[in-house]
């Protein structure tokens, strides 16, 4: 009876959705600007997590970037305006994917030339990966 019981929690485990760190009192009533918000947070890094977005972290900073994401939607900014506002007050690494959305800038006008590090970003990723634990 014990083993069943473990073999059932074990398969509801893993039939169980992904967990989202998005509150109830978070989302916002206007359809449209919850998918802006919602597809903006999975392209935000939280701060405290680093390798997790702001959709999927629990952390309380995560929360506050979530809102205010949502409060600059609300007051009509555009998706850009409010990446632009958020890596002026936060440096550009809130951005999760910072490469993806250059490549997709590149794509968006034609261009297919591959887009390379600036010295400062290189020199800014061999510091991070010299930080690594080994």
């Amino acid at each position: 009876m014990r083993l069943l019981l473990i073999a059932l929690l074990l398969a509801m485990s893993f039939a169980a959705p992904a967990v989202v760190a998005v509150q109830p009192d978070e989302v916002l009533s206007d359809a449209a600007l919850e998918v802006r918000a919602r597809a903006l947070s999975k392209e935000l890094r939280c701060m405290v997590c680093q390798n997790q977005s702001i959709d999927d972290s629990d952390a309380p900073l995560a929360r506050d970037l979530r809102i205010l994401v949502r409060e600059r939607l609300q007051a009509g900014d555009s998706d850009r305006e409010v990446i632009d506002f958020l890596v002026a007050r936060y440096g550009e690494f809130v951005l999760l994917f910072v490469l993806a959305r250059r490549r997709r800038k590149g794509s968006e006008t034609g261009s297919a030339e591959q887009v390379k590090l600036t010295s400062a970003e290189q020199a800014r990723l061999s510091e991070i990966l010299d930080q690594r634990p080994s």
